[in-house]
């Protein structure tokens, strides 16, 4: 039987490990399709547009919010940040799973979307505020006037936690990959997700009432 595609939304504060534990769960299965978000921040060193986001200019990036093309979009940091719909349609209808890394205002949205009842979110804590901090550092990406205004919001973000379908605490990066995926397995075989079951079960009724 077929089944339709899962919106897999991966949140947390920055540091936290979501976009690591996104990458082991696309090495984990190839099938599953990140979502590339459209951006108007610059590249920074190494990403590649249209592979890591879709890097555009603020007025086309309101034009396509102004013409729905957007799933959900927010501001962050100055810069706004938005997943296309059109990609994310497409891949459900064909049974594959789509991957979002997006913060809480994100998930919001497309939770309330059309697309709600495919969506599993799932909200990673870190173990500690300074061991947040420590990793922020150790990834070398920011200055440290960045650091504290991800510091500053991650407050913000962690008090959103009870608003997703799973929460669990990253203190060990293996340990939380191998949860992802039990639940991500388990989540695949929810009814409202193999639109054939129904044409299924009339099959084993006919099948019974023939014997």
């Amino acid at each position: 039987m077929q089944r339709r595609g899962l919106l897999i939304i991966l949140s947390s504060p920055s540091g936290a490990g979501k976009s690591t534990l996104a990458g082991r769960l696309r090495k984990w299965d190839e099938s599953l399709r990140f979502s590339v978000s459209a951006t108007t921040r610059a590249p920074r060193a190494g990403e590649v547009d249209g592979k890591d986001y879709f890097f555009v200019t603020t007025a086309a990036f309101q034009a396509q919010v102004a013409a729905g093309e957007m799933l959900e979009h927010a501001r962050v940091f100055d810069n706004y940040y938005g997943s296309p719909k059109g990609p994310v349609q497409a891949a459900i209808n064909e049974g594959r799973d789509v991957l979002f890394d997006i913060d809480w205002q994100g998930a919001q949205q497309i939770s309330k979307s059309a697309l709600s009842e495919h969506v599993l979110s799932i909200f990673i804590l870190p173990p500690s505020i300074p061991e947040l901090h420590r990793r922020l550092i150790s990834r070398g990406q920011d200055d440290a006037e960045t650091i504290e205004r991800r510091m500053q919001k991650s407050w913000d973000e962690i008090s959103h936690w009870d608003g997703y379908d799973y929460v669990m605490v990253n203190d060990d990066l293996d340990v939380t990959e191998e949860r992802l995926k039990t639940i991500i397995s388990a989540e695949r075989l929810r009814a409202s997700q193999q639109p054939d079951l129904m044409s299924h079960v009339r099959n084993l009724q006919a099948q019974f009432e023939d014997r």
